[in-house]
């Protein structure tokens, strides 16, 4: 069977700084925790079976609403954690994360690669997906992951794609034999549905100019 995985990149959280709070515990900003409750009628109407999120804070402050909401506990896995970067807190951050999505199996001292972030996120994602065969499972985690997987689900995502990913963000993946094979949200493709076709034919034909200026009605006919 399929599951759906809705990864939800967590909201507008704290910036962080030199002296901290750290990774795990820089929360939510007013408006972020705002916008958590405002996913609340957009995510529980997928018909969500169960909640995970990465330890973190702001992304388990991200789905805890909607938990309370769907009356399920929000379980917590180190492994949806974001990426670990080894940049310390800087302005200049843009320019580290860039070198780092052109050369993915660089990592530094006590970090991890992106590469390596790659097979941990195609890992976690898989058991989670087998965990909860059929079902449709919310993952409260960040940016970096997200992008990851949107690129083993064969997206051309790269740095200006996660740069400019908001937040929060919201992308639904399918996993089927252990594999992502569709993925939608923000910034990528969208995929023309059959209502989007219907929805086309109730429109009236759009006239057009032959070469020698004669209006002619264009048929809807498409190959």
């Amino acid at each position: 069977m399929a599951t759906d995985l809705v990864l939800v990149r967590h909201a507008s959280s704290v910036i962080p700084t030199p002296d901290g709070p750290d990774e795990m515990t820089r929360p939510l900003t007013d408006e972020g925790l705002a916008q958590a409750r405002d996913l609340v009628d957009v995510l529980r109407v997928l018909g969500p079976t169960a909640v995970l999120s990465s330890p973190y804070l702001r992304a388990v402050q991200t789905v805890s609403p909607t938990a309370e909401a769907l009356g399920l506990t929000v379980d917590t896995r180190w492994d949806l954690r974001e990426w670990d970067s080894g940049i310390a807190p800087t302005p200049d951050y843009v320019r580290h994360f860039a070198h780092s999505w052109d050369n993915p199996d660089e990592a530094r001292p006590g970090g991890e690669s992106m590469a390596r972030l790659s097979a941990r996120v195609a890992r976690v994602l898989a058991e989670v997906a087998e965990e909860h065969d059929g079902g449709v499972v919310l993952i409260g985690t960040h940016g970096t992951f997200a992008a990851r997987a949107l690129l083993a689900a064969g997206h051309a995502v790269d740095w200006p794609f996660l740069k400019n990913m908001p937040m929060p963000a919201i992308y639904r993946m399918r996993w089927r034999d252990g594999r992502p094979t569709t993925a939608h949200g923000p910034g990528l493709p969208r995929e023309v549905t059959a209502a989007d076709l219907i929805e086309q034919h109730k429109r009236p034909p759009q006239p057009f100019t032959a070469p020698d200026d004669r209006p002619v009605t264009r048929n809807r006919c498409t190959r």
